[in-house]
């Protein structure tokens, strides 16, 4: 099935129905091996058993920017290509990045406190992590503000396409400007520098994470357009009374 296929709200509904259920025990897997596997993992020489927080903050964090991505291809597909689910991806998608931003930012203040001695500091990735969750925080408010769906699409999209400017800022924050966070330990150019015993935890909860995301969004992209559906029923039944 092609993604012109899925332009097809009918179509894609059947290929939620089918691909859920298993999406759904996959996640649930993996999300229990990663677990037991992070539970496993030896507390670091300096950070004692802290250190475990990462295998929870790592994960929110890569989907706190990944989603924004996603919601901006989403976006392009809204204004120009026109496809049908575009403004439902990003729809779907905002309440899902706001979340797993909002669990980075929380884990981080964990984590932070008994390793940097506070549990915020306006650094800039703090800030623009934080910056990150009040544009999710945006959007929604947008997607309720507009009563036309097609108008708030367009908005949203908009918004979602300038905001996009943040991620690389949050990505490279660390390389710009001194902060408190260490560079980048998994992806980079000499390879991982973190040890085993954590890197394959890590990249277990990290995939877990990310199916979890999947899954959620199609449920919540299914939910829409049954939504959707619903509510156009709506509106011929009252223009019908009406007449």
């Amino acid at each position: 099935m092609s993604l012109i296929d899925l332009a097809n709200p009918t179509r894609f509904l059947a290929l939620t129905t089918r691909v859920l259920p298993w999406l759904a025990a996959i996640t649930t897997v993996l999300l229990a091996i990663g677990l037991y596997q992070a539970a496993m993992a030896p507390d670091d020489y300096q950070q004692g058993a802290t250190v475990k927080i990462m295998f929870i903050h790592v994960p929110n964090a890569w989907l706190s920017m990944f989603v924004w991505g996603v919601m901006s291809v989403a976006a392009l597909g809204t204004l120009v290509w026109r496809h049908p689910l575009a403004d439902v991806a990003a729809k779907a998608a905002a309440p899902l990045g706001a979340a797993f931003t909002f669990l980075a930012l929380v884990t981080g203040s964990l984590w932070g406190r008994p390793m940097w001695g506070t549990y915020w500091e306006w650094d800039a990735r703090l800030t623009s992590v934080l910056i990150l969750f009040l544009m999710y925080l945006g959007i929604m408010a947008l997607w309720r503000a507009v009563e036309d769906p097609s108008r708030a699409a367009r908005a949203a999209a908009i918004l979602t396409l300038v905001g996009a400017i943040n991620i690389p800022i949050i990505k490279f924050s660390v390389d710009w400007w001194n902060t408190l966070h260490q560079g980048a330990s998994v992806i980079r150019a000499g390879g991982p520098s973190m040890d085993r015993a954590f890197l394959i935890p890590l990249l277990i909860m990290a995939v877990a994470f990310s199916l979890l995301f999947l899954t959620l969004h199609l449920a919540a992209m299914r939910n829409e357009v049954l939504r959707r559906r619903v509510r156009t029923l709506q509106m011929m039944q009252a223009s019908r009374q009406a007449a």
